[in-house]
């Protein structure tokens, strides 16, 4: 079946203000949103055209990568039943176009087999690319925190020229001149910039960002995947976190998510395994002993094996008197 009549139901849905009118919640924030986009300078409207699939090529940063299963399976329906209602935003990109806004509307044109889908072309730069794709997640649908973090560190990177290491060190020093602990060694120009894209964003302010979110990042990868899927809250996360055993914060992990666990309810589990205070300095002992016998020559002495395999039975008596 040639593509001519998928476009012409398209553009005949797309006409039409009563399909507007029942399509779902997020289509209807996607039509707000690009009515904000596809608005130039002079406020005249960029006019949209029919690009194949073969010819998008995504971003090298995308400010999501996780996708609901049910919120997408929604949007596959509707545009079944609907077509695309907003045209994608698209950039030149030698002879194909580079996705801007509208990665889920793609992704759901590619899951029911359109070969083309409506699109408006537009010379942007890579800073401006970034702060669409950015924003239209923001708008729409949140993205979950650990990309929400990553998205708008770097979009302040691109904005500042630096890293995401860089950013953050900025946030540092910024955060220590407004509390009087440090010089004021920042640049003017840096600290406005810095202002002005968090007041764009209208989200947070860049000082709950740094002290709240940036540390998810340093989160266990176990934890982190997590978050990053939308399995569990970023509250819940992080006390998870505070768990050193890999074995015990993966099993909390995942009874919290399998049974919906309360924030309070983790924390409790969280405190039952913490060893007590007074405690702290012998489980050090232990591990610092069990990482110094990995390292040692015992292994290749036959009498200090023995020796060590006397000891470790002892103390396998020892723990076994608990039970």
């Amino acid at each position: 079946m040639s593509p001519e009549p998928t476009t012409q139901r398209t553009t005949r849905k797309t006409s039409k203000p009563k399909n507007v009118a029942r399509a779902k919640k997020e289509d209807s924030q996607d039509v707000v949103h690009a009515t904000t986009l596809l608005v130039d300078k002079e406020g005249s409207n960029l006019a949209a055209t029919t690009i194949p699939l073969d010819k998008i090529v995504m971003p090298k940063t995308q400010p999501r990568r996780y996708f609901a299963p049910k919120a997408m399976q929604s949007l596959v329906e509707s545009v079944k039943r609907n077509g695309i209602l907003v045209p994608l935003l698209l950039r030149p990109m030698g002879d194909k176009y580079e996705l801007v806004a509208g990665e889920r509307r793609y992704k759901a044109a590619k899951d029911i087999g359109l070969s083309e889908v409506p699109a408006t072309i537009r010379e942007i730069s890579d800073f401006q690319a970034m702060q669409y794709a950015l924003t239209e997640n923001l708008q729409r649908e949140d993205l979950n925190p650990v990309e929400e973090t990553e998205g708008i560190l770097d979009l302040l990177g691109l904005r500042l020229e630096t890293d995401r290491q860089g950013v953050i060190s900025l946030l540092n020093k910024l955060a220590k001149v407004k509390r009087g602990l440090a010089d004021n060694n920042v640049r003017p120009e840096e600290s406005l910039l810095v202002e002005e894209i968090f007041t764009s964003i209208g989200r947070i302010t860049p000082e709950a960002f740094r002290t709240h979110r940036v540390p998810l990042l340093n989160l266990h990868s176990d934890i982190l995947e997590a978050l990053r899927s939308g399995q569990i809250e970023y509250t819940k996360a992080r006390e998870i976190d505070k768990i050193s055993s890999d074995y015990d914060r993966i099993e909390l992990l995942e009874a919290a998510i399998e049974h919906s666990l309360s924030l309070n309810q983790i924390r409790e589990q969280v405190k039952a395994l913490q060893p007590p205070s007074q405690n702290g300095e012998l489980q050090k002992l232990l591990e610092k002993t069990y990482k110094k016998a990995k390292k040692s020559k015992v292994w290749s002495d036959h009498d200090k094996q023995e020796k060590l395999k006397s000891l470790l039975f002892e103390l396998q008596y020892l723990l076994s008197t608990e039970d």
